[in-house]
């Protein structure tokens, strides 16, 4: 299995992880969006609460030059050490949502 798709296996992996834990709420959907040819992987909660409507992405990842991308993260969880324990190595994951300047500070890829 080549690089790129075994890193998809693993994000999407880990999405449908986070998306389980996630979706405990009757009202509210997690729904995936996976665009496989373009490497672009998300987690969306959309439905109602309190007569109040929740739509919004609250996890984000790409894959860009062979490297992850996490372009948000809305968990508490840190996901970098998530795809690091699935078998992503860190200089193959940017913590995206750094400033490019703050991602030197970090154990993972600059970009």
């Amino acid at each position: 299995m080549d690089k790129i798709a075994k890193y998809q296996q693993i994000i999407q992996q880990l999405l449908q992880e986070y998306a389980a834990i996630s979706s405990q709420e009757s009202d509210i959907e997690t729904q995936f969006i996976f665009d496989t040819e373009r490497h672009h992987y998300q987690l969306v909660n959309v439905g109602w609460k309190n007569e109040r409507r929740i739509y919004g992405c609250f996890l984000h990842l790409d894959i860009k030059d062979g490297k992850v991308w996490v372009q948000h993260n809305g968990t508490e969880n840190e996901v970098g050490e998530d795809l690091v324990n699935l078998g992503i190595p860190q200089q193959d994951i940017v913590i995206g949502f750094h400033s490019p300047f703050k991602r030197q500070f970090t154990d993972y890829a600059v970009g």
